[in-house]
This record gives structure tokens, C-alpha cells and sequence, in this order.
């Protein structure tokens, strides 16, 4: 049966009760006008209140209760039986409203506005709650909400739908793009399966129930946009966490590359540090904007920690092997320790400039900091305090320390060019500083049988040292084509990451090193593939004692002794291309070359095959 109710003004939106008795609608004279369905009479006089159009209503699940969203930048709260105002008018949006939406339980409203934000309100109070929720480049058109109350999903002029967390405000996942024009309406269906879209591009789309738990397909997901600045490695060796300038944190597939969830959103600044939770669930990151954030990697939930107290960003963080103590290093030239279960922390002070790296060693007893006043200290978690006066030596800034696995010693690496390796119980180095790198060292790690020392340098490579002896194992890994800033190690020891100002993540195989010294003519290949290799290197590279080319020079060559050229590779390829020891490049459109079947000099003929 077909109803028409007959209004005097256009209708910019309708809503129908619960119990399907009553229809809301919002009219453009800004008036809301009540009717029941069974009569279709008008009940009751419209609701008068707001100054300009009425663009959203919905009504509470009880049916007590009408909200309204207006031009006038408002949302008011009406009781539907008497229809009065409850209350003063909500502010806080600066541009209009366009849609709102009540949670499953009646107790908070949400709302889209042009001003680009999400606000969430108290339906009792009429306070906001929380932050406004950003991150739309363009008005938000419509709200819903999953009817577990868990997540909002909104539509955007910026063509995009984003699903946030309603409890933490933060964004799930990466925002569902797929329209080519504005998205005016969104709705999710009654199991929480799937998001609708409707769009002025004359498209409904409907996307899945992963999407809306922030598990999206991880073939659509990019590499860092930004300098990688932290890198660290799953427990069972499996994964790679890795921060970056862009803003993001994002979990890797060490063997595929593949991204194991959607990109970490949350921080507003550059993140500086990474470090991954004992159990491999979860993920710590420190930032340029002065907070910590706690990340569970099942759901990609995060929640902030307060830092009350700081006044600058947080550049190093550190998780103790049980879990529950966190670390951090901050541009106040302090070092915070905070209680993960209570939220509360303790700042141990000394540092007379940046606390750029903090360590804690695998008994949780000793934690060690580097700055950017030349020195390390080291301090008793106990009793709080320095455990031995500030080591001395480097000649610039700290950038980076770790502490062997059996707490004997400290390694630190320094903007002088140097690593060095220090006794945790007397404070003296152990021998002469490590030299081989060209430029500062902005990183540092330790295997975890505590023989070797991974660095990476401003030089753009790795190196490898025997922690003992103090001596270089084979030759610098080359590949990155910018300042390397962070390394980490896997616990078996076979794998070495590294991040980049170039934007990329390399994994190394450190057997490659071994292999390095047992040929005289080592394989040269550009691949993660052996086979790949240059099958005639050795005439490549005969009556030379130059090492394999680690990579193309400046001019995208391919160099071999006295000269030789073996081919080109387009300078725009030489930042994503693998390099001799490369497992795996994280970065877009990383590139592999097979050798196999190249030839060159006297064996040009060979090019033919013969069958």
C-alpha cells in the first residue's frame, strides 16, 4: 500500500522509528515535522529551532527521541512525544552539519560536518566526547555506525568512506577508495558484513566485513611515502615492523614483502621509533608528535599514552622483555619509563642535550641511553639511578646504542663515524673505536648470540663487525641510496633489515657474507634469486682485485675492473633495485634483474643460442 504525505517545504532527509509508527523528516525552512504512519496525519506542530535547513535526522532505537543536524552548524535533541527541545543546542562544528547518527545504545550521537571532522556527543550532556575525529580532505556527507557500537563509517566529498574506532577515535585501516565523485550516503548492514555507498557518480558500491575491521586486502597496500626511519623484527623472525615519516607503521612478510595489515594511522608527525612487544602481538611506536602509541596487531587498535610532562618529540622507545615496562627518549633530554598496565611513569634525568636511542638489557635491570651530548649512560631500573658515570669518547652526537644479550656490553654508534663497544660493568671501552664507515653512524643492533654488530650509516650501507675482535666481516652491504637509519637482526641471525631515507626496506641475507669470502670471483647478481646471477663473472672480472660491483655508479653503470661496462640501469630504478645480498627491497615497483643469459667481451657470440 502506497502512502503520500503531502509537506510545505522540500524534504532533506527522513527517518522512521523503530516500531515503524512514526517518520521523522527534516525540511529545508528548518523544521523538523513529525507523522504518524498509520493516520498519515502531521503529529503534533513541526519542531522549530534551528536557522537554516535541516539536512540530517534519525531517531533513538527506544524511539523516545529525535536528533537533527542543520546548516546552522548545530545538532539539537528533541523528545518525541512532546516535541520540545532537550536541552541547548550542540556546538562545536564550524561549518554545516550534514548527517548524524545515534549509537546502538542511545547513549552517543555522531556527526559529519563540512568543517571535514566526525564529532562524537554525549546524548545525556550534550558534551562532546573526545577529539573530533579528521582525517577527510572534504565535508562529511554521512555517518553510520556498526550496531555493536565498535566503529563509525563515514562518506566523504573527498570521494573516500573511512571506518573508525569509536572508542579511541582513531581510523581502521586505510580509507576505501573507489568512487569518482562524492559519496552522499553510507549504511552498514544489520550483521556487520558489509558497507553500502551511494555516490553522485551514479555508483552504489558495496564493500566486505574485512574492510571494516581494517583488514584490508594487502595486494592494494603501498609501500612507505616517507623516509624510514625505524625498523625492528617480529620474535619467531617472521615479520618486520617498520615507522616512517609518512606518518604510519606497518607490518611486513620478511620473506614476501608482502603488508600483513593495513597501514598503522594515527600519529599526526614523523614516527621515530618502532619496537615490537615480547609476544609479537603488539607494536610500540614513538613520535615526532610527543606521544607513544601502543598498537594491537590482531585488530590495529591502538591506544595513546599520555606524555604530561614532555615538550618535544619522542625519538626512541624500547619494550622490556616481559612485556610490561616501556622506555622512551625524548628531545627534552630526558628518559621516561612507564608502567604499560598502569599508565604510570617515571623520567630519569642527566642527559645535557636530545636522548636520541634507549636500550633495556634482556635481564629488564639495566636500561642505557645516547645522546646528543657525546655521552651514554647507563642506569640501574632499581634504585633509578646512573650506574656509573656517563661514557666518554665519541666525539659527536650518540645515535644509536644496544646492549649485548648476556648485559656484558654496550655498543653505540656516533655522528663521528665510529662504533664502540663498551664494558657495562666498568664503563671503558673495550678497544679501539670500529672505523670503516665514511659518514655518521646512525644505528646500531647486536645479534642475538652476541657475536656481531650490525650498522648502518649515513653512508648509505650496512656493515657487519665481530663484536670481540672489532673487525669488519666481509665487505659494506650496498644498495640504499641514502642515509640508512635503522637495522635490526633476526634471533637465528640469517637476516638483516634495514630502513632508509630513500623511502625502502631492505632484507640481507648475512650468509651472503660467508659466501662473499669463500669465492675468489664472487657471483654477481641483482636478484634474491642465485640463479639470477652472472653466469661468466669471473672473465667479467679477470686479472682484477677489485671486488664484485655492489650496485650501478652515479651514472647508472654497471661497472668491472679497468673500466668494463656491463650494462645500464635507468638512474630512476637504482633506489628500488636489489643489490647483491638483498632478499627482498620493500618499496613500489622494487625491481629484479636476471643475468643469467647476459654476455659480454669476448664471449659477445654466445648471445645466439644454439640449438
Amino acid at each position: 500500500m502506497e502512502k503520500i504525505l503531502y509537506v510545505n517545504a522540500v524534504v532533506r532527509s527522513v527517518a522512521l522509528s523503530p516500531d515503524g509508527k512514526r517518520i521523522a523528516c527534516g525540511l529545508i525552512n528548518g523544521t523538523i515535522q513529525v507523522w504518524d504512519m498509520d493516520t498519515g496525519e502531521a503529529f503534533g506542530s513541526p519542531l522549530q529551532g534551528h536557522t537554516f535547513w535541516v539536512s540530517s535526522v534519525t531517531i533513538s532505537p527506544d524511539g523516545k527521541y529525535i536528533v537533527s543536524g542543520s546548516y546552522d552548524r548545530t545538532i539539537r535533541v528533541w523528545d518525541m512525544e512532546t516535541g520540545k527541545a532537550l536541552g541547548a543546542p550542540l556546538q562545536g562544528h564550524t561549518d554545516c552539519v550534514k548527517s548524524v547518527t545515534i549509537s546502538p545504545d542511545g547513549k552517543h550521537i555522531v556527526s559529519g560536518s563540512d568543517d571535514k571532522t566526525i564529532r562524537v556527543w554525549d546524548m545525556a550532556t550534550g558534551e562532546a566526547f573526545g577529539v573530533p575525529l579528521q582525517g577527510h580532505t572534504g565535508s562529511v556527507m554521512s555517518v553510520a555506525m556498526l550496531l555493536d557500537g565498535s566503529r563509525i563509517v563515514s562518506g566523504s566529498s573527498d570521494q573516500t568512506i573511512r571506518v573508525w574506532n569509536a572508542k579511541t577515535s582513531e581510523a581502521v585501516g586505510s580509507p576505501l577508495q573507489g568512487h569518482s565523485h562524492f559519496i552522499w550516503s553510507v549504511t552498514i548492514s544489520p550483521d556487520g558484513s558489509r558497507i553500502v555507498s551511494g555516490s553522485y557518480d551514479k555508483t552504489i558500491r558495496v564493500w566486505d566485513a574485512d574492510i571494516i575491521m581494517g583488514k584490508t586486502s594487502v595486494a592494494t597496500i603501498e609501500s612507505h611515502t616517507g623516509c624510514v626511519n625505524s625498523v625492528a623484527i617480529s620474535p619467531d623472525g617472521c615479520s618486520i615492523v617498520s615507522g616512517s615519516n609518512d606518518t604510519t607503521v606497518r607490518v611486513w612478510d620478511i620473506e614476501t614483502g608482502k603488508a600483513l595489515v593495513a597501514p598503522l594511522r594515527g600519529h599526526t608527525g614523523s614516527v621515530r621509533s618502532v619496537a615490537m612487544s615480547p609476544d609479537g602481538k603488539g607494536v610500540v611506536s614513538g613520535s615526532e608528535d610527543e606521544s607513544i602509541r601502543m598498537w594491537n596487531l590482531e585488530t590495529g587498535d591502538a591506544s595513546a599514552i599520555s606524555l604530561e610532562g614532555r615538550t618535544d618529540c619522542v625519538r626512541s622507545v624500547a619494550i622490556s622483555p616481559d612485556g610490561n615496562t616501556i622506555v622512551s627518549g625524548s628531545v627534552d633530554n630526558t628518559i621516561q619509563v612507564w608502567d604499560i598496565e598502569t599508565g604510570e611513569a617515571y623520567h630519569l634525568s642527566g642527559h645535557s642535550d636530545w636522548v636520541r636511542s634507549v636500550a633495556i638489557s634482556s635481564d629488564g635491570n639495566r636500561i642505557v641511553s645516547g645522546s646528543f651530548d657525546n655521552t651514554i649512560i647507563a642506569w640501574d631500573m632499581g634504585t633509578r639511578k646512573a650506574w656509573c658515570a656517563p661514557l666518554r669518547g665519541h666525539t659527536s652526537y650518540v645515535t644509536s646504542v644496544a646492549i649485548s644479550p648476556d648485559v656484558c656490553y654496550i655498543v653505540s654508534g656516533s655522528g663521528d663515524t665510529t662504533i664502540r663497544v663498551w664494558d657495562m660493568g666498568t664503563g671503558k671501552p673495550l678497544s679501539a673505536p670500529l672505523q670503516g664507515h665514511t659518514s655518521g653512524v646512525n644505528t646500531v643492533a647486536i645479534s642475538s648470540d652476541g657475536n656481531c654488530i650490525v650498522s648502518g650509516s649515513d653512508d648509505q650501507t650496512v656493515r657487519v663487525w665481530d663484536l670481540k675482535t672489532g673487525k669488519a666481516v666481509g665487505p659494506p652491504f650496498r644498495g640504499h641510496t641514502a642515509g640508512v637509519w635503522s637495522v635490526a637482526i633476526s634471533r637465528h641471525g640469517k637476516r638483516i633489515v634495514s630502513g632508509s631515507e630513500d623511502k625502502t626496506i631492505r632484507v640481507w641475507d648475512v650468509e651472503f657474507l660467508d659466501r662473499h669470502q669463500l669465492f675468489e670471483t664472487p657471483a654477481m647478481y641483482f636478484s634474491s634469486n642465485p640463479i639470477h646471477a652472472l653466469h661468466s663473472a669471473s672473465s667479467f672480472l679477470q686479472d682484477s682485485e677489485t671486488p664484485a660491483p655492489s650496485g650501478p655508479n652515479k651514472e647508472g653503470w654497471v661497472i668491472g675492473p679497468e673500466g668494463r661496462l656491463l650494462l645500464w640501469i635507468p638512474l630512476n630504478f637504482y633506489p628500488v633495485v636489489y643489490a647483491p645480498g638483498n632478499t627482498l627491497v620493500i618499496a613500489n615497483d622494487a625491481l629484479q634483474l636476471d643475468l643469467s643469459r647476459i654476455v659480454h667481451g669476448t664471449s659477445w657470440h654466445k648471445c645466439r643460442e644454439q640449438s
